[in-house]
């Protein structure tokens, strides 16, 4: 009798340890991408995913959130400074996103915002286009093929890596003239950064306007908080300023939750539903900058915008929210600090970006899909089934 219970249990051990092997090289060799899914099976539990919880509601509208720059010790920073009242907290589900580029081990914001908003791994500082040039579209472009309501909102120029990726198609970043085309066409219905200058055709090489065509195809373009906010218009562009924003601590207009508010006042009048893309885009440059107040300040106006989202998915009970970043950048550090008192003591190991894997956060039906360790291109195919939705290219 003792034999044979020795016998099963090295035999449960071994089945609980045989698969490990093959599970570890199978994530590591395979990079899924929407083309890569069965989307039509949208109630099959996904590998590491917990069937108790599996999500049987499926979402109307999605909401992506970027934190630019923002890695895992940029968020505790925020919990921190936000004396244990972070809105991080409440998230119930999160996990991490291995954010490396098809050539870089270190990605930038071109192929770390192209891999979150496409589900495809691409070169540094390419947009919205595969290694070999090949076009691919965004969840935005996807999702308002299907009809609903599309938009963005950001805390630096529309033309900027992390946007453009939404609808933009270029083999460089810097690519502004032909990424403002890009924009002017696209069809989303709300728009809001900075960025106007290369709007203008006498800011221009080719002369072109692509003011005028965002005119010609109906947008009230406005130029102002008061005058977004004024707006009636469902179809919207904002340009805040000619080209960047100021940081927020010197007093930036309280644009990332006022345009947040007015995207989805807009976006939510469609019946079938809409996906949006915000950006927190100036956490990266208080981080390039090595600068822990500056750094902070943008983390708190990120906070106020989430507390906006979330109050509305918690009312809505059919909004996914999903929260990452397009890579970390500082290696930040955090030596010391005062949890009662809010205080953090910062260090930083680099004024350019990290490898190392970036946080994920999610809120609403499907959100615990996004739990344990994935690929950044792995976040755009999970919302599609999130929404039990195809991708349709």
């Amino acid at each position: 009798m003792k034999a044979t219970k020795k016998i099963v249990s090295a035999a449960l051990i071994l089945g609980f340890l045989l698969p490990l092997p093959i599970a570890a090289w199978a994530q590591q060799k395979s990079v899924p991408s929407a083309e890569s899914i069965d989307e039509t099976d949208t109630t099959a539990q996904q590998p590491g995913e917990p069937p108790a919880v599996r999500s049987l509601k499926k979402a109307k509208n999605v909401i992506i959130i970027i934190g630019d720059g923002m890695g895992t010790a940029q968020v505790y920073a925020s919990v921190v400074a936000q004396k244990n009242a972070s809105n991080f907290l409440r998230f119930p589900f999160s996990g991490f996103s291995r954010t490396y580029s098809n050539n870089k081990y270190t990605t930038d914001s071109g192929a770390g915002g192209t891999a979150i908003v496409t589900g495809h791994k691409t070169d540094n500082y390419h947009i919205g286009v595969l290694s070999d040039g090949t076009p691919i579209p965004s969840f935005l472009t996807l999702l308002r093929n299907q009809g609903l309501a599309t938009g963005f909102v950001v805390t630096s120029s529309v033309l900027d890596a992390t946007p453009a990726s939404t609808y933009a198609h270029v083999p460089h970043r810097k690519m502004y003239d032909t990424i403002s085309l890009h924009m002017s066409q696209c069809g989303f219905d709300v728009m809001i950064g900075g960025g106007l200058s290369n709007f203008r055709p006498e800011n221009r090489k080719d002369g072109l306007a692509p003011l005028d065509t965002l005119r010609q195809r109906g947008y009230d373009i406005t130029y102002s908080l008061e005058e977004m906010k004024n707006s009636k218009s469902n179809k919207l562009v904002t340009f805040f300023c000619e080209n960047y924003y100021g940081p927020v601590a010197p007093g930036r207009d309280p644009v990332l939750t006022e345009g947040t508010k007015k995207a989805l006042d807009i976006l939510s009048q469609n019946p079938k539903g809409f996906a949006m893309m915000i950006e927190g885009s100036q956490i990266d440059w208080g981080c390039h900058n090595n600068d822990a107040p500056y750094m902070e300040a943008e983390l708190a106006d990120f906070e106020k915008m989430l507390k906006v989202v979330l109050d509305f998915a918690e009312k809505d009970g059919n909004t996914l929210v999903v929260v990452t970043a397009d890579h970390e950048t500082g290696g930040l550090v955090l030596t010391d600090g005062d949890i009662e008192k809010g205080k953090n003591t910062c260090k930083y190991v680099t004024d350019w970006h990290s490898g190392v894997m970036v946080p994920v956060f999610a809120f609403g039906p499907g959100a615990e899909t996004f739990s344990g360790i994935q690929q950044n291109s792995d976040l755009m195919p999970k919302v599609f089934r999130a929404m039990g939705r195809k991708v349709e290219n």
